[in-house]
């Protein structure tokens, strides 16, 4: 990530984006994710979670305590605490359900002129954004990212540090249908994981075990269900459900040769 801010600066390039990464060694697989990607093992029809998203709602706790300890980065526009819903002027004084960084549940609070000020992290599900600019909060780049017509920079909130997670792939022993499946969020944002599993599942049984090209194959028909198809009202995939309009990055890796020893 300092890398990246390094050369930047030289090339005057702006953005960011997230990372997954599977890196295997020594029989084993290490996933590190930051951003809101997604990986899934599917093994004998069992499904296997080896990343987490990391987005407004799911590090919450982390954002407001430093929200809380770093007041100045708020620029006094913003509150580090949560309500259920924008707090109106007419609700100075009346009670109000609230949530800080030390709270899994809500609380009532009285409500005050403080309160009154932009929420942190607002809005819910692939809504919720941070500082009202950005609906991810861990990921590389994005130095130079500031709240819209303002001083704030975003960057401090936004973690580069990726969650890691093991994978020991000698502890079992794989067919040819058990897969690592790896996809950006233009993917999960409109297939669950038992979806996904059923759709992959289905497609590799239907062809030669022999064929290698099948996985990619397999990729190519995720990626295509879950953009969908183009109908009068837009992208629609099953049950006339709306199709992806994100970008959709789909990798599916046998696991079947990383059991088996050198």
């Amino acid at each position: 990530d300092a890398q990246i801010e390094r050369e930047k600066q030289v090339y005057s390039i702006s953005g960011g984006c997230t990372a997954l990464t599977v890196v295997y060694l020594l029989g084993k697989l290490y996933v590190g994710n930051a951003g809101d990607s997604r990986a899934i093992i599917i093994k004998n029809n069992e499904i296997i979670s080896v990343s987490t998203e990391f987005t407004p709602e799911s590090e919450r706790q982390r954002l407001q305590f430093l929200g809380y300890m770093q007041p100045q980065l708020l620029g006094n526009e913003f509150t580090h605490l949560e309500f259920p819903r924008r707090v109106q002027r007419k609700e100075v004084g009346k009670r109000m359900l609230y949530r800080d960084f030390t709270m899994n549940g809500w609380a009532y609070k009285t409500i005050e002129d403080e309160d009154l000020k932009f929420p942190l992290i607002y809005g819910e599900g692939k809504k919720a954004r941070v500082l009202a600019t950005i609906g991810v909060t861990r990921g590389l780049g994005d130095h130079d990212l500031k709240v819209h017509d303002s001083n704030i920079y975003i960057k401090p909130f936004l973690s580069c540090i990726p969650e890691v997670k093991v994978y020991n792939l000698m502890q079992y022993e794989h067919g040819t249908d058990d897969v690592l499946v790896m996809g950006t969020d233009g993917l999960w944002d409109v297939l669950t994981n038992e979806e996904v599993a059923e759709a992959v599942s289905t497609f590799l049984s239907n062809c030669d075990t022999d064929d290698l090209h099948r996985y990619t194959m397999a990729a190519q028909d995720l990626v295509m269900r879950a953009r969908g198809v183009l109908r009068d009202r837009g992208w629609r995939i099953s049950n006339e459900r709306l199709g992806s309009g994100d970008d959709i990055s789909v990798f599916i890796i046998p696991l079947m040769y990383g059991n088996r020893q050198p």
